[in-house]
């Protein structure tokens, strides 16, 4: 029910999920006359789709803790609490991130030797066959060292999983490559993760360098990872809204488009962050993945497909098992 269009994309978005998927079923949960009047206008009848009422909805301006206190038949909590009880293996939504945070924190708690969830998503890479996966991207402002050393495992573990990487290769987000660039938090997390048998610490990396898929996994605070993300998605924007004014300047720029329509979408489609939408809340007891609020039905089955491939590969189980044997947890 939740981001900026609610079920117009969020229902056909599940249709094409199941499509893809013929072992996958899924739970809406919401209105369901709302539910119900995107199935009849699609003449959908699906066995493996189920609707569970909630009466009430987290909007995207409300804060978290109003939602988490107030709002406990919501679509959203009902969601997580599917993913508690173990009726459902996932959860994904594209409603407001900090009450999806807290209440995810709140029902299903981190796993054991976890302190803090983190938001991590796979971003495109130079290489077409590449990702690289980054965190955290807004949920954790202030760190310790410990906490960016455990993001570290968390991401590890999740890149190699996704993307079947033996030993991924791990860097630190800061404002240069130098050791003595820095602030004391990225120079004492440094030294932590340089004592990691686990992953392939390759040191310091700017922001420049996430795109040509030097590292597996970036890692950083919640707080210059979110202004990190943001400005690259304002960035792809800005592209192709400068290509189109260009070639739409006078009839020999427009003429010129036509030839180079086949190239252009190939761009666009390269840079379009729907293609990569899906960032889950890593960390906790359960898989929640959030999708963004103004995803399309593409956009929204990418993050569907996001969280299908987290509980195919057990993420929450492999992550629990990697940090108790790191961190010396049970």
């Amino acid at each position: 029910m939740g981001g900026d269009h609610g079920t117009v994309v969020t229902v056909p978005a599940a249709l094409r999920a199941l499509k893809k998927h013929p072992d996958l079923k899924l739970i809406l949960v919401g209105d369901p006359a709302a539910i119900k009047k995107e199935l009849d206008d699609r003449h959908v009848t699906e066995e493996r789709l189920v609707i569970q009422h909630a009466s009430e909805v987290v909007m995207m301006d409300e804060s978290p803790a109003k939602a988490l206190r107030l709002k406990r038949d919501s679509s959203m909590r009902i969601a997580v609490n599917l993913v508690k009880s173990e009726a459902a293996q996932a959860c994904v939504s594209a409603g407001n991130t900090g009450a999806l945070m807290a209440v995810a924190h709140y029902v299903l708690k981190t796993l054991h030797g976890i302190d803090r969830p983190a938001i991590i998503s796979h971003l495109p890479t130079y290489k077409t066959d590449k990702s690289v996966t980054m965190l955290d991207l807004g949920a954790n402002s202030d760190v310790s060292p410990e906490h960016l050393y455990q993001f570290a495992v968390m991401g590890a573990v999740l890149a190699s999983a996704h993307f079947n990487i033996e030993k991924p290769r791990v860097a630190l987000l800061n404002i240069g490559v130098e050791q003595i660039k820095g602030n004391d938090l990225v120079k004492a997390a440094d030294k932590l993760f340089a004592q990691s048998n686990f992953f392939e610490y390759i040191g310091y990396i700017e922001a420049d360098g996430i795109f040509p898929g030097i590292a597996d996994v970036v890692v950083c605070d919640g707080f210059a990872g979110n202004i990190a993300l943001k400005a690259m998605e304002g960035t792809a924007k800005m592209i192709g809204h400068c290509a189109k004014q260009a070639f739409s300047r006078n009839i020999f720029t427009k003429i010129s488009a036509l030839f180079a329509m086949s190239s252009l979408k190939h761009v666009i489609n390269r840079l379009d962050p729907g293609k990569h939408n899906g960032a889950s809340l890593i960390g906790l007891k359960g898989i929640v993945v959030k999708s963004h609020g103004n995803a399309n039905e593409r956009a929204f089955a990418n993050a569907i497909e996001e969280a299908y491939i987290e509980v195919e590969k057990n993420v929450p189980q492999k992550i629990g098992e990697k940090v108790g044997e790191l961190l010396g947890v049970n």
